[in-house]
């Protein structure tokens, strides 16, 4: 196989009835570690919205326990990605996905904007970083099994296209995102996340290392001081030399899910679906309340 052989095969697919098996390819495949970073700081963004960063926070789910909550979102998300939404597994995953947001009082304008950071940032990122563009046919797929998604949970006026969800995402970001006291400590509480995963000696450097990485709305937002504007320069050239460097490499034979991220830290023995997630208390927490637009938890 050829490095740009997989890219021919997604071309001859449909990016509409094969969505999710192009977004497999895509995120399995050709960016495995580009998909891992973008979705990080899909999520990440969303704190800056400061119903979303204060609900986190009076959880507790990110301060607290931050390394399951990242674990588990990853594990449920990438079930359907590997799956599909008519497995077993996939079903499962989407299952504890709507069980645990209706257990909290969540604005429909809020989940749809998360649905468009998981569209649009992987994009941004990769067309910025990775070893080569998304291509058109790859851009519709994610779109659409992000809508698929989207429906499975109950979103309404979900966006249809990539551009719809794109700007949906920025007038969102544009009208929302603000400074929050409780989403800061969100936000710090990732960060040190994120730096736990290396020498302990290191956490400095990977933290302004991430800020570099991060848009100045999303720094004002959070009240975070810029980076110089030599450093910023020099991570992302070195994350684009990193895309030149896959780039010159074999094409990848086996798949990556995110199941095997070394980043998954809360699991060394295994872990079911169905016991993944938060089971909110009426009352504790975050006043968790049953969400009365939403349908039965089921992923049909």
């Amino acid at each position: 196989m050829k490095r740009f052989d997989r890219l021919v095969q997604i071309r001859r697919m449909d990016p509409y009835q094969e969505a999710t098996e192009i977004y497999r390819l895509s995120v399995a495949y050709e960016f495995p570690w580009d998909f891992t970073r973008a979705l990080e700081l899909a999520l990440y963004r969303t704190y800056a919205v400061p119903s979303i960063g204060r609900l986190l926070a009076e959880t507790a789910e990110l301060t607290k326990r931050t390394q399951k909550r990242y674990d588990d979102t990853s594990l449920l998300l990438d079930a359907v990605v590997e799956h599909g939404f008519g497995s077993d597994p996939g079903k499962t995953a989407i299952r504890r996905i709507n069980q645990m947001h209706r257990g909290y009082d969540i604005s429909d304008d809020d989940m749809r904007y998360v649905l468009c950071t998981f569209v649009v940032m992987p994009k941004r990122w990769i067309d910025a970083y990775g070893w080569r563009r998304m291509s058109r046919h790859e851009i519709v797929a994610s779109a659409v099994h992000y809508g698929t998604l989207g429906r499975h949970m109950g979103i309404k006026d979900i966006p249809e296209t990539y551009e719809e969800f794109e700007t949906c995402l920025d007038d969102y970001e544009a009208a929302h995102f603000a400074w929050d006291a409780e989403a800061r400590r969100v936000s710090d509480a990732t960060l040190d996340l994120m730096a736990s995963w290396y020498p302990r000696p290191l956490a400095p450097l990977l933290r302004t290392t991430t800020l570099a990485l991060l848009d100045d709305s999303l720094l004002h937002a959070f009240r975070y001081t810029p980076p110089s504007t030599a450093t910023r320069a020099w991570v992302r050239r070195a994350v684009r030399l990193r895309g030149r460097a896959v780039r010159l490499m074999a094409p990848r034979r086996t798949p990556h899910f995110a199941r095997q991220n070394w980043e998954i830290k809360g699991y060394p023995y295994g872990y079911r679906l169905a016991d993944l997630g938060t089971r909110p208390v009426p009352g504790l927490r975050g006043c968790p309340v049953r969400h009365v637009e939403a349908t039965d938890g089921d992923a049909g």
